[in-house]
Order: structure tokens, then C-alpha cells, then sequence
């Protein structure tokens, strides 16, 4: 278990990446806000290189969701159960986009918009959403870890 989070977890191991609180406060003038989950693996490798590329841009703020402080409230509504399901980004106007648009407009703020280009034009875009969500659907046995159900079922006994 991690600090700081009280949940099921598989053999797989994530390291903590910051003495952070939920939200990544090295952004003040955040222009996008990634909402990610702490305890993903996989997720935490682009999480990383984007917030690495982000110490140049400024233009990211991180929010774990997995975070026992993550809080809707503070992103536009939306509940932990919901951003496990898919990557959701919140723009500065409030604006909540997810899925391939979401990676896209994330890569744009740090000077990697070329990778997702080609995302912005059908039928790629489809094609591209559709595999995203295969691997949203099937994210947690890719990575080990236990079904979102009783990931939801821990969390709530820890309340």
C-alpha cells in the first residue's frame, strides 16, 4: 500500500513520484489540467515524461485521482469512479476533454503536438478512439491490478 492512499492493490509496485500533495502546485499558470491515475504503471510513464517535458512549458497541472485528497469539486464534478474510466483533462475554461483528444491536447502544451496530430482528422480520430478505449476498458488486468469495482469497494471502507 502507499502512502497516503488506501486501496487494493496487485504485486505491482509504483513508486511515489513526488512529495506532492494531489495537485502538482508548479503550474500556477496552468493552461491544461491532467487527471491521472497515481497507481497505474502505465500511466505513470507518460505522467512522468510529461511533466518532465513540463518544467519548460509550465502549462500542465497534475492531479492524481488516486490521491485520498483528490476532490470533484475542485474538477468540474468529476468523480473519482468516472476519471478512472478514461483520461479526462479539464481546460483553463473549464472545458473537460478526454480520451485521444485529451493526449492531444496534452502533447500540444509541451511541444509534442506532433505526435497526436494526425488524431484530429477523420477517420484516424475514430480509429484512434477506438483503441483507446479497448485499453480503458481493459487497463487494469493489462497492468495487474484488481477490478475497478473492488478498487471502488476499498476506498469506500477507508471513508
Amino acid at each position: 500500500m502507499l502512502l497516503g492512499r488506501c486501496q487494493i492493490h496487485s504485486d505491482v509496485k509504483v513508486a511515489p513520484t513526488s512529495d506532492l500533495k494531489n495537485e502538482d502546485s508548479s503550474s500556477k499558470n496552468w493552461r491544461i489540467k491532467m487527471l491521472y491515475d497515481g497507481d497505474c504503471p502505465l500511466c505513470m510513464r507518460e505522467v512522468n515524461m510529461l511533466r518532465e517535458r513540463n518544467k519548460s512549458y509550465g502549462a500542465i497541472k497534475f492531479v492524481d485521482i488516486s490521491s485520498k485528497d483528490y476532490s470533484p469539486d475542485d474538477n468540474q464534478g468529476l468523480d473519482y469512479e468516472t476519471v478512472m474510466g478514461r483520461i479526462h483533462a479539464i481546460l483553463s475554461d473549464g472545458t473537460v476533454v478526454t480520451d485521444v483528444e485529451a493526449f492531444r491536447r496534452l502533447y500540444e502544451e509541451v511541444g509534442l503536438g506532433w505526435v497526436y496530430a494526425v488524431t484530429k482528422y477523420e477517420p484516424v480520430a475514430t480509429m484512434a478512439n477506438a483503441v483507446y478505449g479497448v485499453w480503458a476498458k481493459y487497463r487494469m488486468q493489462i497492468t495487474g491490478r484488481p477490478p475497478l469495482e473492488e478498487i471502488m469497494a476499498s476506498r469506500k471502507s477507508c471513508r
